[in-house]
């Protein structure tokens, strides 16, 4: 084929795979956005009190209660409100404990001796052969269920993921010739890593970090489905979730609703970062 024809039929493909781009930023924006402005607002308004069960039983959604009230006669659009405040906090401490931990033992284990690289990456398999919610679930049973609690032990259960990421990426960066330039000329460990290694390790973990976002959204609304997540007062998805299944058929509202909220937070942080990701994907740009 000519090198016309070449540029005739991969031309139209870049346009199409921008406007996906685009697309997938955008939504991803308006709907992560969405759930974080809400979360926002409910540091300083809500309709009700969270915790106030005079607004009558199962009453379905109206002008006085926007998204109806809940078996207890607590106001559930209030509820939600909190909810999304807590999936932020849930999500953004976790994915920091994940992101802190992860690239300092994955750096640890690419920078030290054969010996500690084995022991480290040994001990990564073990915790990534764990499922993220039953290791959370053992951490939480083990500190006592709460909020900060939850945070650990899922931020710790996603932090072996990162880590294994960080680890090959560094690798494969101190193995350039660009490193072996810097050892020569006498910069030290600590430069390496600051000015060659984490600026190519970061964009690698946009999407597995976004991941861990949604994975600790799901994994903190899964313990308190359990009764191990984030204790009353305060408002999860999954506790909402778990005291509207008696209720269902009668107020499916109560259990449509956390769903809905949970669903639309995973989607809109994994297409915001696969946005950002192609932004920022190291694979199209050569390793400084």
């Amino acid at each position: 084929m000519s090198t016309a024809a070449v540029a005739i039929v991969t031309e139209p493909r870049a346009p199409r795979r921008a406007r996906r781009r685009s697309i997938n930023l955008a939504v991803g924006a308006v709907l992560f956005g969405l759930i974080a402005v809400v979360a926002v607002v409910s540091l300083f308004w809500t309709p009700f009190s969270p915790e106030e069960t005079g607004g009558g039983r199962l009453l379905p959604p109206g002008a006085e209660h926007w998204a109806g009230t809940d078996r207890l006669g607590r106001d559930l659009f209030s509820q939600l409100m909190v909810g999304a405040r807590l999936a932020m906090l849930v999500g953004v401490g976790s994915v920091a404990i994940a992101a802190v931990v992860g690239m300092l033992v994955g750096l640890v284990a690419a920078i030290a001796g054969p010996l500690v690289d084995d022991a480290v990456s040994s001990l990564l398999d073990i915790a990534i052969a764990f499922p993220t919610v039953l290791l959370a679930m053992l951490i939480v049973a083990w500190r006592g269920a709460s909020l900060e609690s939850a945070i650990l032990a899922i931020g710790l259960a996603g932090s072996a993921v990162v880590a294994r990421l960080t680890r090959v990426t560094a690798v494969r960066v101190l193995g350039r010739d660009f490193v072996t330039a810097a050892r020569t000329s006498g910069t030290g460990v600590v430069g390496i890593v600051g000015r060659h290694v984490l600026p190519n390790v970061w964009p690698t973990l946009i999407v597995p970090l976004a991941l861990q976002f949604g994975g600790a959204v799901i994994a903190e609304a899964s313990l308190s489905y359990l009764g191990l997540g984030s204790p009353p007062p305060n408002a999860s998805w999954g506790r909402m979730l778990q005291e509207a299944q008696s209720t269902v058929t009668v107020a499916p509202t109560a259990a449509l609703l956390p769903g809905i909220l949970l669903v639309m937070t995973i989607v809109g942080i994994n297409l915001l970062a696969d946005g950002v990701r192609d932004v920022a994907d190291p694979a199209s740009r050569s390793i400084r």
